[in-house]
């Protein structure tokens, strides 16, 4: 996913770079911003990617990247819109930090991002709106699940600890 991308769940950056974990180059810091979205059975919306650099598929909340002269919040609120088609509004000024450490299409990335709180009444649909053609590429759906449905996943969930954050947002609020 590009960094001028207008939206994605999962971490950005432009095409190339050196192999993922290695020294070649400084790990890429942009900032981001996510929002866990609850509905109103307890469940949690993930945005389901596939690396097509290092053929690895993963869960993540919906979020991305912090455009210039926007606010953490904003940002949260735009790229919610942006990837699921639910209305920013919904997004809380709650947030808490999540150290994170991953790989995404070739480039290391290590930096901390919001986790804004999202509350949903029963469960709405989800439907992506403004994918970049990286995105499409690398999109494979999304779902809603309960804390114990997340550890239980065969692939891999960013951030790991995602169950722990997720309760920690939800205690906000």
């Amino acid at each position: 996913m590009s960094d001028s991308q207008t939206g994605a769940g999962a971490p950005r950056t432009d095409a190339g770079g050196p192999p993922a974990g290695t020294d070649a180059s400084p790990a890429s810091d942009r900032a981001a911003a996510r929002v866990v979205c609850v509905d109103g059975d307890g469940r949690v919306l993930l945005m389901h990617w596939r690396d097509t650099v290092a053929g690895v598929t993963l869960w993540e909340p919906p979020g991305g990247g912090i455009d210039p002269g926007e606010t953490p919040f904003e940002a949260a609120r735009r790229e919610l819109t942006e990837e699921t088609g639910l209305p920013g509004e919904a997004v809380l000024d709650r947030w808490v930090p999540v150290r994170r450490e991953f790989d995404w299409l070739g480039t290391h990335y290590v930096k901390t991002e919001r986790f804004y709180l999202a509350r949903f009444e029963g469960t709405p649909a989800v439907g992506p709106g403004a994918f970049t053609a990286e995105e499409n590429d690398t999109y494979l759906g999304s779902g809603w699940f309960s804390p114990a449905e997340m550890a239980g996943l065969p692939d891999v969930l960013e951030p790991p600890d995602l169950v722990e954050v997720v309760s920690r947002i939800t205690q906000l609020g």
